[in-house]
């Protein structure tokens, strides 16, 4: 078994949480309140911002040339390209760009992109492939779930095509072979990254919370981060 499967199996819990979570199989439906679809977009906007420094932070910390390439070119493609479909999205509802860009991180956010900055800058390059694995994995298989339980076309149906698509299943097969080649390569490393894999993963989790309930710094904490939630340890 390869490494990335040992990963997904180890967060199988968190990955059937995601699933079934209201915020998903609402969008997938159409159903979702338009003030928790914003939330998502405004802040995941700011995530992506983060996860594009995350890539580039983590291209300068790896040795091999060819991928040092191609996470500065993922860095820019985030913000040449995913960034473009937050914005389209937030336009529909008359939020331009400038807003987007004052956007406040929520607190879910906030955990979520320091963890992966910090991983970047001062971890492993294995712990670094493991962190970052969950966004790209998970979002591909929550839209294909989504995919699957959607019945017709709707307003959300660009979400799911986004993230179905042969470009972005690329982009995720680029990460899952990144995983391997790391997990083959430093065997002595496989408790860290299966650390870091999961704590992602819950994080993965927190933020549909997050923006289902649109929290903000005068809400508690969602009990997804909890110590509680599928997976945690």
């Amino acid at each position: 078994m390869v490494f990335s499967d040992e990963l997904l199996d180890a967060g199988s819990e968190l990955w059937a949480a995601q699933k079934r979570h209201p915020f998903v199989v609402e969008l997938a439906e159409g159903t979702l309140d338009e003030a928790a679809f914003l939330t998502w977009v405004r802040q995941d906007y700011r995530y992506l911002l983060d996860y594009a420094r995350t890539f580039a932070v983590g291209g300068a910390g790896v040795r091999d040339e060819e991928t040092m390439a191609h996470l500065f070119g993922v860095a820019h493609r985030v913000l040449d390209d995913e960034l473009d479909l937050h914005r389209s999205f937030a336009a529909e509802y008359g939020i331009d760009r400038a807003e987007l860009e004052r956007v406040e991180k929520a607190p879910t956010c906030v955990a979520y992109t320091n963890y992966l900055l910090r991983t970047a800058e001062s971890r492993s390059v294995p712990e670094f492939a493991a962190a970052i694995y969950p966004c790209g994995q998970g979002y591909l298989d929550v839209a294909e779930h989504m995919a699957e339980i959607a019945d017709g076309e709707h307003r959300y149906t660009p979400f799911i095509e986004k993230y179905t698509s042969d470009a972005f299943r690329e982009a995720v097969d680029w990460m899952r072979a990144f995983v391997d080649r790391c997990g083959a390569a430093y065997p002595g490393y496989h408790d860290a990254m299966r650390e870091a894999f999961l704590t992602s993963a819950r994080l993965e989790h927190a933020f549909w919370e997050m923006a289902y309930t649109e929290e903000d710094w005068g809400t508690p904490r969602p009990a997804a981060v909890d110590a509680g939630t599928p997976g945690s340890t």
